[in-house]
């Protein structure tokens, strides 16, 4: 089979390796239709984590069912699936709870797996033209009639839509909560639909990218632009100088200030700033336990300076993590089967396979009008 193999930093290829194969009674096997390149994915492509050359990437997948194993019992051969990008095994006591990000069994010795990803178990990804999908009457989401339809939407689900729900979830967002969001990418942006499908008030989308900031307008998003750095100001003066009653930090530890150095602790800080005090925090981006490659002493081990006085002072809290995919993507999935959610909005660009490493190369240098990549394996 075909799939997009990482060589070193910012180096993918689309080459043929063997073919992914039932190996455990409760497996599946997907054929893919459609895989997105996730911002995640860009951590690993540059060179910023552990991730091993020779490995597959891959997390957010969608596809038809071609085999089963013979434990399998709810997931029928054709069935069109979306996998989380958790990789759960259902019955540790972390899946027990819903927090299906942090299986006790999928990756021995750690807290949660995935698909293709730095630290998260052996688990190949599915940029590729077939999946193992372990537990999988556990893990495949198996969608509506209007699947084939609504492809590029059900998609969302894997991860990005989720997360972004997610984010809202842990900084407390409800109804007519207005809320800051820094980071218009993927995630940032699902972050602002899910607050505004949940009746926020006011949604404030902090970035510096143009492109991204009119796809925070079309969905009636405030775009603040922080391109000269005074994002903070903008958004204390949007909230008469009270700050939001909720933020979430959708950039994670690379995030870069106004000139373009990167200042990991910068989006951080910056919730401490613009959300009122006793307001919530909650924050997806992805931080790491050690960044070797870093310029920043302190991000090399995988910390940051926050403004934990101020934090305080303000009776803020704060809730962080990758999200328990499971715990949403059922509802989210009816949302956009009712037609209430469009989540491929953000898609800018369908690409077949072969064509893997041009996205990854546009989407890493965040070139103009490319906002959300996905491949298509059968094209």
């Amino acid at each position: 089979m075909k799939a997009v193999v990482y060589k070193g930093p910012r180096d993918v290829v689309v080459k043929n390796v063997p073919d992914a194969k039932i190996e455990k009674a409760t497996d599946v096997l997907v054929r893919i239709t459609t895989t997105n390149i996730c911002g995640s994915d860009l951590h690993m492509y540059e060179g910023r984590t552990d991730m091993e050359p020779g490995r597959i990437f891959g997390h957010e997948n969608l596809g038809t069912v071609v085999e089963i194993g013979s434990a399998v019992d709810r997931v029928k051969l054709g069935d069109r699936v979306c996998m989380p990008f958790n990789i759960a095994c259902g019955f540790c006591e972390n899946c027990e709870r819903g927090l299906t990000g942090f299986c006790l069994i999928a990756n021995p010795g750690n807290a949660g797996a995935a698909y293709g990803f730095a630290g998260m178990g052996p688990y190949s990804g599915g940029q590729a033209e077939l999946l193992r999908v372990p537990y999988a009457d556990f893990n495949c989401l198996v969608l509506p009639p209007d699947a084939e339809e609504k492809e590029n939407d059900y998609v969302m689900l894997s991860d990005i839509f989720p997360t972004g729900y997610h984010a809202t979830e842990l900084a407390g967002v409800q109804a007519g909560d207005s809320v800051v969001i820094y980071g218009a990418g993927p995630v940032g942006l699902m972050a602002a639909y899910s607050s505004i499908i949940k009746g926020a008030s006011k949604v404030m989308v902090v970035d510096m990218h143009k492109d991204r900031l009119a796809l925070a307008e079309k969905i009636g998003a405030i775009a603040v632009d922080d391109s000269d750095g005074s994002g903070v100001e903008q958004v204390m003066a949007l909230t008469a100088g009270q700050g939001a009653d909720r933020g979430c930090e959708c950039v994670g530890y690379q995030c870069c200030d106004h000139k373009g150095h990167e200042v990991p602790n910068l989006t951080m800080n910056n919730l401490v700033k613009t959300v009122r005090p006793t307001g919530g925090i909650g924050v997806v981006g992805v931080f790491v336990p050690e960044d070797p490659h870093a310029k920043d002493k302190l991000a090399k081990h995988g910390q940051i300076a926050f403004d934990f006085g101020q934090f305080w002072i303000k009776g803020q809290h704060i809730g962080t993590g990758q999200a328990n995919v499971k715990a949403y993507n059922r509802k989210l999935c009816k949302l956009i089967a009712e037609g209430k959610a469009k989540p491929s909005f953000i898609i800018s660009h369908e690409l077949s396979l072969d064509r893997a490493a041009e996205g990854y190369e546009n989407f890493d240098a965040r070139k103009d009008g490319w906002t959300k990549v996905i491949l298509k394996p059968g094209q």
